[in-house]
């Protein structure tokens, strides 16, 4: 997400590794979902018509990403570390889509992000779930470009 199609700029933002695994309620992987994520640009504005800041949109950041999962039920996408936008923490939004059930939409926070509880969304949350969506953001071992690593599993429940 952070270099379009034979770009060589990469986008403005801290590089993060994001991943995960898709599973079952009963703890198993599941293959063939497909994981989507969008988010905004490191100046805080989203790709598309209605972003409130336009003028400040990066470029070369792609915003959306898709992946299907395999047998062991793992996504990963390289993106930035997600960044405040305009009255929101900063988040990424999370779609994920198995084979004859409900689209199940939700989000990531960064555990541990001041900002946090002063959002309206995620003040929605439960406290006792707001663990479940919150991850930690730690710098890469051995990265050479001071990448970031976050981890966040999503557990379906069937419907």
């Amino acid at each position: 997400m952070i270099v379009i199609n034979d770009g060589v700029t990469p986008a403005v933002g801290e590089v993060t590794w994001l991943s995960g695994q898709i599973l079952g309620s009963s703890g198993q992987p599941i293959r063939n979902a497909t994981v989507e994520i969008w988010q905004c640009d490191g100046n805080g504005a989203y790709l598309h018509s209605k972003t409130g800041n336009r003028e400040k949109r990066d470029s070369n950041f792609q915003g959306f990403g898709r992946f299907v999962t395999g047998s062991n039920g793992e996504y990963l996408f390289r993106t930035i570390k997600p960044v405040a936008c305009p009255g929101r923490c900063p988040h990424i939004h999370y779609a994920i889509k198995v084979p004859k059930q409900e689209k199940f939409v939700t989000q990531c926070y960064i555990a541990g992000e001041p900002t946090n509880e002063k959002d309206g969304v995620f003040k929605g949350i439960d406290l006792k779930l707001r663990k479940a969506v919150e991850v930690p953001w730690l710098p890469m071992k051995g990265s050479r470009t001071d990448d970031y690593t976050a981890r966040f599993n999503v557990v379906l429940v069937e419907s």
